[in-house]
């Protein structure tokens, strides 16, 4: 971690239950967030999403969040209401979803759905709110903004969407990130340009950033360090330039499942799961 902590997480549990039984998707996870680019790395179904969700307050019941310590800014995140996970969500911390056409309202223009979020936490002022609307659409390098601005988002490609869902999510100058598989519905091509977008505007404001994936690859050139979740739990912690010599043998099998350019094989290895690595 570099600098100053933003996120303070200590036995972060998540458990959802019904009157039959309960089930844990995050257990026992601690880890901290300083102004860096942190990766969250395993297969779906093993409680990524759900941890990022639970960061901002976004898991409905029969979710259950349980933590010996949850901060932000050393602000105790346990203690907060309704109204205060709204005034940080978006002004604080914010988060980009998976798929722009099921995160974005599909009746309203990306505009206006951008200028929302500015007004909601800064000027109420509809001239300020839209040009630092249009400033944004530029900075994710979306050609011609004034003609995306008042498009759907249904009229959107898929990089389109995704930029302009990051746009939205960064327009409150937040001090930290959370992105949940942002490029997993794009091609390579696309998703290495919205990659670069989301790098540069995180790095040129000095933000913390997870990116939640279930592609090594992708973490691997993207983030500095990696934590490595398997059936709820942080199995391994490490840096980027670690990877080759991780310890965990499911961090090494996702490794090994990785195609190579530089080390191409013609059958790629299969991740051979032990029911210990659950305990």
């Amino acid at each position: 971690m570099s600098g100053e902590a933003l996120f303070e997480v200590e036995a972060l549990n998540v458990t959802y239950v019904d009157p039959r039984r309960s089930v844990r998707a995050v257990r026992d996870v601690s880890f901290a967030l300083g102004r860096e680019r942190l990766g969250i790395v395993g297969e779906s179904g093993y409680g990524k999403s759900t941890l990022g969700r639970a960061l901002l307050g976004l898991v409905q019941f029969p979710g259950i969040v349980e933590a010996q310590t949850l901060k932000f800014q050393g602000r105790d995140l346990k203690s907060f209401k309704p109204a205060e996970w709204q005034a940080l969500r978006g002004r604080h911390v914010s988060m980009v979803m998976q798929d722009a056409k099921y995160s974005l309202n599909p009746v309203r223009r990306v505009g206006e759905q951008i200028m929302e979020t500015y007004r909601l936490h800064n000027s109420k002022d509809r001239r300020e709110a839209r040009r630092r609307a249009l400033e944004m659409l530029d900075a994710v390098r979306i050609r011609e903004p004034e003609a995306v601005f008042d498009l759907y988002p249904h009229q959107l490609s898929g990089g389109m969407g995704q930029r302009a869902m990051i746009a939205m999510m960064l327009i409150g100058n937040p001090e930290a990130l959370i992105a949940d598989e942002p490029t997993s519905s794009l091609d390579v091509t696309v998703q290495n340009q919205v990659l670069r977008v989301m790098d540069e505007l995180v790095a040129k404001r000095g933000m913390g950033l997870i990116l939640i994936s279930h592609n090594l690859s992708v973490v691997s050139s993207f983030c500095d360090r990696i934590l490595v979740m398997y059936g709820g739990r942080i199995v391994e912690s490490l840096d980027r330039d670690r990877l080759e010599s991780a310890r965990h043998p499911y961090t090494r099998a996702l490794f090994a499942s990785a195609p190579s350019l530089t080390h191409p094989v013609e059958t790629l290895s299969v991740v051979k799961r032990d029911p210990a690595w659950a305990e």
